[in-house]
């Protein structure tokens, strides 16, 4: 039992979360500690001899920046890039939900205008964030863009691509991504389907890389936000 059929191969999937962006007014780019962290993961990889064979980025900016400072390491396969990996957008339900949020939720509009007469600087992740967050996912009519059920949907299929094109031959694969992709699909190697996944991304750092294991088209979790590479002080979530 649990013992490999001849010939059958097992992949490994590293789910790399992008370093840390910048500011709350310019989130779709790393800091300075977001590109140190990417470059440390890089040398980390570089220096244990971990080799991929094929390598994948969303086409947000902070994805791909954390996939070109990894690369720059060492020896790194062409990057493909795919926008199936890109994380929620955030910035559209904002635009189209909190307007309606302000009318339908006083507490809402208390929690949006503090969040807005913050610095420019703030990363936190606010109770209107996680109040705007929530209508999104419970399917507010008013929103107009990827539902979350079509963002899940998006993402767990992004592993049957993976197998379908080849991937699963490989021995080691690196998809640069961002928190939400990372913890959805570690919920469903959980038989986790629905926005508990949320929780798994909270906790994920910037910079870590979550191991999954792919044979056929089986995903197993092998290792969760893992990162060896970042000293205490460069450990951050947002």
């Amino acid at each position: 039992m649990g013992r490999r059929e001849s010939g059958e191969r097992v992949s490994r999937i590293y789910l790399i979360r992008h370093g840390q962006a910048g500011t709350r007014d310019a989130y779709d780019s790393l800091s300075e500690i977001g590109l140190e962290q990417a470059r440390r993961l890089g040398l980390w990889f570089a220096e244990r001899g971990i080799r991929f064979s094929r390598a994948y980025s969303g086409d947000l900016a902070r994805q791909r920046q954390t996939a070109t400072a990894v690369a720059a390491a060492g020896d790194f396969p062409e990057i493909i890039v795919d926008p199936s990996w890109n994380e929620f957008d955030l910035d559209r339900i904002y635009r189209e939900l909190a307007p309606v949020l302000c009318e339908e939720d006083p507490e809402f509009r208390r929690d949006f205008e503090s969040m807005r007469s913050d610095s420019g600087a703030d990363r936190r992740w606010t109770p209107a964030d996680l109040r705007i967050v929530q209508a999104w996912i419970v399917g507010h009519a008013r929103y107009t863009g990827e539902s979350w059920l079509d963002f899940h949907r998006r993402i767990s299929a992004c592993h049957a691509r993976l197998a379908s094109d080849g991937a699963a031959d490989s021995d080691a694969i690196a998809v640069f991504t961002s928190a939400t992709p990372i913890g959805i699909l570690a919920a469903l190697t959980l038989d986790i389907e629905d926005q508990r996944a949320f929780r798994l991304a909270g906790v994920l750092h910037n910079a870590s890389y979550t191991i999954l294991r792919l044979r056929g088209d089986q995903l197993r979790l092998h290792t969760f936000n893992a990162t060896p590479h970042l000293d205490p002080d460069l450990c951050t979530y947002r």
